[in-house]
């Protein structure tokens, strides 16, 4: 992939404790609960052994599935349900709570929150908001934000929404600090930003939705010309090109800046769930921040790398590894990179990040028209639904949800053409074109890889309605939504965060439950769970696998594949 890159420059329902469960399956409890076959896959019980085993005390077992999901199986069935997750970035159109709760009525996964936008303080009360939503309406949002980055020609024209440039009118780009709307300047958030930058060179505003031509210095301060007309967007990204070429607007800038670690602190009391990390040049970027975050929270905060330029490219698969997921960010990524080889690389780092079990997100411009817009153009759906045929985890809206008229409109039309996409590919046999190199390395890792390769070919041949998995950091769940099978992945979790984290996964839909020791009664207390909410119903077949580590003999089932048909 590396040289093909550089190539290419509700409430919570309450269930009745289980009496004193037997530990091996009876034709008793057969009869009262569900049938079942069990495929061992590692390892035999020793009857003699499980005999002796002293009893661990149940849990108390009470759940919750999300809001939408529990809407969702009762309106479509299991195969119904949306696999690709979704993320929608927060700004001043969307920020109050009722606009918040729409977004996630209409299946937003991730809220994602631009630390480039808005200050600390707006930032703190729309966290507030969405864990008020979860708590108190029964939704399973996550919380993502992305760091500024050193990219140092970010500016801001002083007004609260776009500015028109227009053609052949004249423009001062200034570092001078003001307050306000001034015609015609442009503040730039960096004090050299002029240096190396000559009369006749281009800035090109985002990518290309303006473009000035250099037409003098004064001072720190630079006079343009409006060759190519279009929108100011507050605080855009600006990019210096030269007779045809990108200059390096930050050379020796640091990935993290002064502002990025105040803003991860500020992450970190906040409790979010993700952070993005703007313009990562290599590996070490991201294993910097881990370790960080490791001596600062005892909460797991998962670190995303978000690919836009062509360093990231160069060391693409050591940053994935180093990642816990990674964002494809077209925009900035076709400033650096011809535009007509951001399909291939797109499509590369997907199957990489598959390939090496890491969620990724495709961003950027998926559905631009919509900021302005009640309608995509078609070419816009039919770029989201190639990324959804890629079996991207997650699809991400920018400016659509933030300063866009129609937020729930994009967000809708990112849910049906997924949902639409995925059928295709289900009819299709699409996943058997997927091929799988192995991952894992040691011997237990090995054995969970597997079981996880032959419970998706089980799972598949036999049709059955749902997967379970119990887990307590979302490894097995993650080999799982690797192999993208048809049926949706119920993962059962202990783990707040761990719930979280899986929000990113293909075909993931976590649950937060107590876990215990003894496998048996936890499968038992889910299947009812769900039945008691309504989720399962009698001849719907289940199969389970687990990845929590067996602490006594009678605990061993957890390294099994078991088919259980519902009563």
């Amino acid at each position: 992939m590396a040289s093909a890159c550089r190539s290419v420059l509700s409430k919570p329902t309450s269930i009745p404790p289980r009496r004193n469960p037997p530990l091996l399956a009876s034709k008793k409890n057969q009869n009262q609960c569900v049938r079942f076959q069990t495929v061992r896959c590692a390892m035999q019980l020793d009857l003699k052994e499980v005999a002796t085993v002293k009893e661990e005390p149940k849990l108390s077992f009470s759940g919750r599935l999300d809001a939408v999901s529990e809407v969702d199986l009762r309106e479509k069935g299991f195969l119904g349900l949306r696999k690709t997750k979704l993320v929608c970035t927060v700004g001043p159109a969307c920020a109050q709570p009722e606009e918040l709760e729409v977004l996630a009525c209409c299946g937003m996964n991730v809220v994602r929150l631009n630390m480039c936008h808005n200050t600390r303080e707006w930032h703190r009360e729309v966290i507030r908001n969405v864990k008020s939503l979860n708590e108190e309406k029964g939704f399973n949002v996550a919380l993502m934000i992305d760091t500024e980055g050193s990219q140092i020609h970010v500016i801001d024209h002083g007004g609260s929404s776009s500015v028109k440039a227009e053609d052949g009118s004249a423009w001062l780009f200034t570092t001078e600090k003001y307050e306000g709307f001034r015609p015609l300047v442009v503040q730039v958030n960096y004090d050299g930003f002029s240096e190396g930058i000559v009369v006749g060179d281009e800035l090109v505003v985002e990518g290309g939705m303006a473009s000035f031509k250099v037409t003098g210095k004064i001072g720190k301060d630079l006079r343009c010309t409006c060759i190519d007309p279009g929108l100011l967007l507050p605080r855009a990204k600006l990019s210096v090109w030269r007779d045809g070429k990108l200059l390096d607007s930050n050379p020796g800038l640091p990935t993290l800046s002064t502002k990025d670690w105040a803003d991860i602190d500020f992450g970190i009391s906040e409790g979010v769930d993700f952070i993005a990390v703007s313009f990562v040049k290599d590996a070490n970027d991201i294993r910097q921040l881990k370790s960080y975050l490791a001596s600062k929270s005892s909460e797991s905060i998962r670190v995303l790398a978000k690919i836009e330029g062509l360093e990231s490219l160069q060391n693409i698969e050591d940053i994935i590894e180093a990642s816990d997921g990674i964002m494809v960010a077209r925009g900035d990524l076709g400033v650096q990179v011809p535009l007509e080889q951001i399909p291939t690389i797109q499509e590369e780092v997907t199957r990489l990040c598959r390939q090496l079990n890491k969620p990724v997100i495709v961003a950027s411009q998926l559905l631009e028209s919509m900021i302005e817009y009640p309608i995509p153009t078609r070419a816009e759906v039919a770029d989201l639904s190639e990324a959804v045929r890629q079996y991207t985890d997650a699809l991400m809206l920018s400016g659509e949800s933030a300063v866009g008229s129609y937020a729930e409109k994009a967000l809708s039309v990112l849910c049906m053409a997924s949902c639409r996409m995925e059928l295709w590919s289900r009819e299709e046999n699409r996943q058997s074109l997927l091929s799988q190199d192995q991952l894992a390395v040691s011997l237990p890792e090995r054995i969970a890889e597997q079981i996880c390769n032959c419970a998706v070919d089980i799972a598949n041949n036999l049709g059955v309605d749902a997967i379970f998995v119990y887990t307590k950091h979302g490894q097995m769940a993650s080999l799982l939504s690797r192999n993208r099978p048809d049926a949706p992945i119920f993962a059962f979790t202990d783990s707040r965060s761990t719930r979280k984290g899986l929000n990113l996964h293909w075909g993931v839909i976590p649950l937060e439950v107590p876990l215990s020791d003894d496998m048996e009664y936890n499968v038992v207390e889910t299947i009812n769970l769900m039945k008691v909410g309504g989720a399962l119903k009698s001849g719907d077949s289940v199969l389970v696998v687990s990845d929590i580590s067996p602490t006594s003999a009678m605990s061993a089932m957890s390294q099994s594949v078991l088919v259980r048909t519902i009563d």
